[in-house]
């Protein structure tokens, strides 16, 4: 991407400001990255690394531990910041604005939205403005180069309990706002369970959390939530999710209520035979560090329990013995008093 004189040499080569704000609008901190001796890649590494506010995270009860959920979730955060530099206009002048307020982040970009994109169709429709810069960044997996990320910014956001993101378009800039606060905790448990025990897509993920977080809703507030057109286009977001029982119906046509039963949100009882059995490794491993990130000093045997207690142990000892080995779990005790924790 150059060297710093010949970035500096562009009119338009981008400038990211972060500007947090109070209660009352105004500005208590101001970070600014304007002196073009980052690549594209290694801003976005900067931007992560020396907000300090990105790093604060929410203790939620769960029993006798504590749950650590971010505040800003870094995924959400790097979707941003890689679709504001690949999809921005670079015809036209304009930093990029990260405005952090109590509770939320807007990240404003200036000129308008691709051609063909709306806030209303974010969701299915793939314009790249910037065709090799889009190439360059899925070569630097930075970003994927058939989507803008909206997708994965709704999953990830739909699994903490959060609302999804807004977007709004004016002539001269797009607004992207993710909210800090978590609108249903008990959400968060349930669509980790729900992901242990059933093979969800993508879709089914999205569609399952925002069910979760509203408990219920009809059709046609699903249609407008998820931008399809007609209710035959819900089928491949809800189809298994309603055989496996995980959501239930009530009504005909675009007056039925698909919600997610209370009784299983609140007890996570999922009467299923779960997928775990024949897991991969590298899964299995994701799995017990998610788990042991949400409950740390935990014996092997709440491991089991939480993972899949149709695993076997030995299965499951394994893949904390090459966690420890690789330096991503560590643990104190010995024997049955030994207690794990994710480093």
């Amino acid at each position: 991407m150059g060297l710093q004189r010949q970035r500096a040499q562009l009119a338009t080569a981008p400038v990211i400001q972060f500007i947090k704000l109070d209660d009352l609008g105004q500005k208590v901190n101001k970070l600014v990255w304007d002196d073009h001796t980052l690549s594209p890649m290694a801003l976005i590494e900067a931007v992560w690394r020396e907000v300090p506010d990105f790093r604060e995270r929410y203790e939620l009860p769960d029993g006798l531990f504590r749950q650590h959920v971010p505040a800003f979730d870094e995924v959400v955060v790097r979707e941003l910041l890689v679709n504001a530099l690949v999809h921005r206009p670079y015809t036209q002048r304009g930093d990029i604005f990260l405005n952090l307020h109590p509770d939320k982040l807007e990240v404003v970009n200036p000129g308008p939205l691709p051609l063909g994109v709306t806030p209303q169709n974010v969701l299915h429709t793939t314009v790249r403005r910037n065709e090799h810069l889009a190439r360059l960044f899925h070569d630097l997996k930075l970003m994927e180069r058939e989507g803008s990320g909206f997708d994965r910014m709704f999953e990830v956001l739909l699994s903490q309990g959060r609302p999804v993101p807004e977007l709004v378009e004016a002539y001269d800039r797009v607004q992207v706002t993710v909210r800090r606060r978590i609108l249903a905790p008990a959400s968060i448990d349930f669509m980790v369970k729900a992901e242990q025990t059933y093979p969800l897509s993508q879709r089914e993920r999205i569609a399952l959390g925002l069910l979760a977080q509203h408990e219920a809703m009809t059709a046609r507030e699903l249609l407008a939530a998820l931008e399809l057109p007609t209710a035959d286009a819900l089928q491949p977001w809800l189809k298994r999710l309603l055989e496996w029982r995980l959501v239930g119906t009530v009504g005909r046509t675009q007056g039925t209520r698909y919600y997610v039963e209370p009784s299983l949100l609140r007890t996570l009882n999922f009467n299923a035979t779960t997928t775990l059995k024949r897991i991969e490794p590298h899964r299995l491993a994701a799995l017990v560090l998610e788990d042991l990130g949400r409950y740390p000093a935990s014996a092997i045997s709440d491991v089991h329990y939480r993972v899949g207690g149709e695993i076997h142990t030995k299965q499951i000892k394994r893949t904390l013995d090459e966690l420890i080995r690789r330096g991503a779990v560590r643990f104190e005790g010995s024997n049955r008093w030994r207690r794990y924790w994710a480093v």
